[in-house]
């Protein structure tokens, strides 16, 4: 019983700001601001009194954390391997190049700042892959700083709150297809949430397909944390005479996403054609009204004062990082003719 009412409030307030979000944006034409993104930012403008309750914060962080990724997992019964092949067999070659432009141009422009590698490097990983989650796997292995991560973090961020509102009208400007705008808001845009708001804005059919295309580009967090963890034991092992066995190892158990493959369980489910287009229907709106509850509990827990005090190059360079990755990502998809 306590553990339902240390929880309790938290969700139902996550469940009340969805409800909010969803009616404020039935008034919007077109749907270009989605529920997500009302839910994201009513939430940051709450967070100021809601922070100041610490029975709210139980709930809070089991829906942006838990919620949200069972809300992907649901969505795979809504989704075929015809369609996520359609989508990989593109996003596979954009994820190259994005990958390439986030952390070769992170790493000269970190150098050009003068930043710390770690914090230059973090930067690169939230916007080259998912935002803070390749944020919060990295750090460990790299042994960053709380304020570091803070930093990194707070960079990323803030673009992405940008992006959602702005993809979608530069989506339908440029007359993008949905697999197109899929791709592109998938590979451009960094955090899982803000890939889920972008997509679902531009259309439904582009929020799939954005989110195949995010769950493909999440499991480049194994390799990368994999490689950072090297690089920083060199570094131990360069500056330092000390045996470097005291350096914290890479627990892939622990970092890798294992959320992905029940969403591959449930893609295989619908492949095999048991599962009724009413059913899938159904699961799809739920699957979206927990996206939106995610939405609004992860503004409930950002600060924005606090994101503001971060620093000014944190912020330069995660931004200029994100507008190479929006480029790169549009050119390379103009080759491949999906633009």
């Amino acid at each position: 019983m306590s553990v339902i009412k240390n929880y309790f409030t938290g969700v139902l307030m996550t469940i009340l700001l969805a409800i909010v979000s969803t009616f404020i944006s039935g008034f919007i034409p077109y749907h270009l601001i989605s529920a997500g993104v009302f839910a994201l930012l009513i939430g940051m403008i709450l967070n100021p009194i809601i922070s100041k309750y610490d029975f709210f914060k139980k709930g809070l962080t089991f829906v942006s954390k838990k919620v949200l990724k069972f809300a992907i997992v649901l969505m795979g019964l809504t989704l075929s391997f015809s369609q996520v092949l359609q989508v990989g067999k593109y996003s596979l070659i954009v994820m190259t190049f994005t990958l390439i432009a986030a952390f070769g141009g992170g790493y000269l422009l970190g150098k050009v700042f003068g930043m710390d590698w770690k914090l230059s490097g973090l930067i690169s990983a939230g916007t080259g892959i998912c935002g803070g989650s390749a944020i919060a796997a990295i750090a460990p292995t790299i042994d960053a700083e709380d304020s570091t991560i803070a930093y990194a973090i707070s960079a990323t961020f803030i673009f992405d709150i940008i992006m959602i509102i702005l993809f979608p009208i530069m989506g339908k400007y440029f007359g993008m297809s949905d697999l197109g705008f899929g791709l592109w808001a998938g590979t451009a845009v960094n955090d899982t949430s803000s890939v889920v708001a972008a997509g679902y804005a531009f259309s439904d059919a582009a929020g799939s397909f954005a989110m195949i295309v995010k769950l493909t580009r999440t499991l480049s967090i194994v390799p990368v944390v994999l490689i950072f963890s090297f690089i920083n034991e060199r570094l131990i092992a360069k500056n330092s005479t000390q045996n470097i066995d005291g350096c914290k190892k890479v627990n892939i158990k622990k970092i890798f996403p294992w959320f992905i493959l029940m969403f591959l369980a449930m893609v295989t489910i619908k492949s095999t054609g048991i599962v009724s287009e009413y059913v899938s229907s159904n699961v799809s709106s739920l699957s979206k009204f927990f996206m939106i509850m995610a939405l609004g509990a992860i503004g409930l827990n950002t600060n924005f004062r606090e994101l503001s005090k971060s620093g000014f190059k944190p912020m330069l360079h995660g931004f200029i990082i994100s507008a190479l990755v929006v480029v790169v990502s549009f050119i390379v998809q103009m080759f491949l003719g999906q633009i």
